[in-house]
């Protein structure tokens, strides 16, 4: 019998290998964008075409490379940083390893331009599926630019796998992103195809966060900076009213390079523990600056997970940092109680504020201590507008109101009579009739027993089908807007919308392109009772992306199930018995009326048997 085990071919071990570095479009990106900062880069440009499937090109003006490096770069474990295993662990630089462009010359068509300052020509090479098809000289600019063609040609069933250009788009951006933050000084620019979407000049961190992720964090960052021996941490997090339900914008770097650390995001949010909603996330973007000695970087392919060697030090740290940094800018409320920071210093400068809030019916009094009461005459005003009996003597009335307290009963079912409850109950529940229970629960009466809904998980469903319908058909009726709204939307969300207009115009919205990022709400489904069409825009979104991280869903799906979520009744949200009856009639019309869009029960039914047992035990 013949030997079986051979060494693979290298253009295989190389197709391999991308399996592992080259993931998809924004694994290249990420590589080449890496490669340009290490070559100290100060500005970088990105043209991607077809949510970079055709095309990924990076232009940076870093120091280039000679004939000799330009071709070893695309060997395997060829690299300019490694020279001993020590290395290793002194590394402040991103690639190290020697196999991205190894990788990535292996499953695409990549043309390099490369020259140096002190060159006076430049190299130009050429590789497809890690055979050189060409290298010559050529006349370019001092630098390197490097475009990526077809993506996976040689690999087809990879390829396949690749999802559609808005959602490949999206993981570009997001790479981008990340490389732009970690380097505010670095100027980046960004096309897709043929359209900008970034331009982003050097600057602050600040600045640098209102350019990548829009200008809605104006108002919403906070400064965090701590420094200890071991660690040293700076950056911004945001204020608890800009937490989303989404994950997304939070960023974690760790020697300027970007990593993922559920461990260390579970301080972040244990900090904010108490500040805001527990399905919400805070934003931050927080640089951690530690020795390398400390860490370990060569975990994943991908390098984006790292080991710290004392964990539980840093994530105390960083969790007293962020609570530092709460604190110290008014965030949480003031531990000194004699004083109160947010009313005595507003109020006493403006006096007719405080006369306004005292003339209303319905108010709450903040003070402390150290708060002195002004202005707290004709109090009596509050209860004018009480219905009082029909009387012609005043003065015999107010010298009754003052001499005696008004007393106030509540009547108790137990002090009711037999009679009374009976009347009250024929009354409220006639055969076929349905009432609420707390504003969330409805409950109809059948001949069998009754029926118990979710009217919020009910009216999902109901919204749920009929927008998926809408869909499948293209029939959505739109209501305009008497105002249109104009909406600031982040890079990569102005890219969702987009990629999503035929879906949005076939639910009834009615959305444009404004430029800059901005898109027009002009319409809205016509059966969608919402006055506010911008917060309603923002929520579904909002939506579609929570989905869209914890789902595999199509767009449509997607859609249909974020818009029933959003704009479905909600608990609390009383019901006339006409809109009960509709409610159910409607669920009950539905395909399928048994669960809501998340798998949740929309009813449950409590016959005459399951009742007696109740009591007959």
């Amino acid at each position: 019998m013949s030997d079986l085990i051979q060494l693979l071919p290298d253009a295989l071990a190389n197709q391999i290998a991308a399996g592992e570095v080259v993931q998809r479009p924004a694994s290249a990106l990420k590589e080449l964008l890496e490669n340009s900062l290490d070559a100290g880069a100060t500005h970088i440009k990105v043209v991607v075409k077809e949510g970079g499937k055709q095309l990924i090109q990076v232009i940076d003006d870093g120091m280039g490379m000679s004939i000799t490096d330009a071709r070893m770069s695309f060997e395997r474990h060829a690299t300019s940083k490694i020279r001993k295993s020590d290395d290793l662990f002194c590394i402040r630089t991103f690639g190290f390893r020697g196999e991205a462009l190894a990788s990535i010359a292996a499953v695409a068509q990549v043309e390099m331009k490369t020259k140096r300052t002190q060159d006076e020509l430049g190299t130009l090479l050429c590789i497809e599926g890690s055979e050189i098809k060409k290298q010559e000289p050529i006349s370019c600019s001092d630098g390197t630019s490097i475009s990526v063609k077809n993506l996976f040609f040689n690999v087809p069933a990879r390829r396949n796998f690749l999802k559609s250009n808005a959602v490949e788009t999206k993981h570009l951006v997001e790479e981008f992103q990340r490389v732009a933050l970690s380097y505010p000084e670095v100027a980046f620019t960004l096309y897709q195809n043929d359209m900008q979407l970034f331009s982003l000049s050097p600057g602050k961190l600040s600045k640098r966060i209102l350019g990548v992720l829009g200008q809605g964090y104006q108002d919403q960052l906070v400064v965090c900076q701590e420094e200890t021996p071991l660690i040293r941490i700076k950056g911004y997090i945001g204020k608890p009213s800009s937490a989303k339900k989404t994950r997304g914008d939070q960023y974690f770097f760790v020697n300027n390079r970007y990593i993922k650390s559920n461990y260390l995001h579970h301080a972040v949010v244990s900090a904010f523990e108490g500040l805001m909603a527990p399905d919400q996330h805070p934003f931050y973007a927080l640089f951690l600056e530690i020795d390398p000695s400390h860490i370990d970087i060569n975990v994943h392919p991908t390098k984006t997970e790292i080991k710290f060697d004392d964990e539980r030090t840093i994530y105390g740290v960083l969790k007293a940092a962020i609570k530092q940094s709460l604190g110290a800018h008014h965030v949480v409320p003031a531990m000194d109680f004699s004083l109160d920071v947010n009313f005595t210093q507003t109020w006493n400068q403006n006096e007719a504020q405080t006369k306004e809030v005292q003339s209303e019916h319905s108010y709450k009094n903040f003070q402390s201590p150290a708060f002195r009461k002004q202005n707290v005459g004709g109090w009596e005003n509050l209860f004018d507008n009480r219905k009082l009996p029909e009387t012609n003597d005043e003065d015999s009335l107010l010298s009754q109101r003052q001499e005696e307290p008004e007393t106030v009963t509540f009547s108790s079912r137990a002090n009711q009579t037999e009679q009374d409850y009976k009347a009250e109950v024929a009354g409220r529940k006639t055969p076929g009739s349905t009432f609420q229970v707390e504003s969330k629960y409805i409950i109809a009466q059948i001949s069998s027993g009754i029926l118990l809904f979710d009217q919020q998980a009910s009216h999902e469903r109901i919204l749920y089908e009929r927008f998926l319908s809408q869909l499948e058909k293209s029939k959505g009726a739109s209501q305009q807007c008497l105002f249109p709204q104009t909406l600031n939307l982040s890079p990569a969300d102005y890219v969702l919308v987009m990629d999503l207009q035929e879906e949005l115009t076939s639910l009834g919205f009615i959305v444009s392109s404004f430029g800059n990022h901005t898109v027009v709400i002009n319409g809205i489904p016509a059966d969608v009772p919402i006055t506010n069409e911008k917060a309603l825009f923002e929520s579904l979104l909002e939506q579609f992306k929570h989905f869209k991280s914890v789902l595999s869903l199509g767009n449509r799906e997607n859609l249909a199930r974020s818009l029933a979520k959003r704009s479905a009744i909600k608990t609390g949200q009383k019901l006339s018995p006409q809109e009960m009856e509709n409610l159910v009639g409607r669920l009950f019309a539905c395909q399928n009326p048994n669960y809501s869009p998340t798998g949740n029960k929309t009813f449950v039914k409590l016959d005459l048997t399951k009742i007696d047992s109740f009591f007959n035990q």
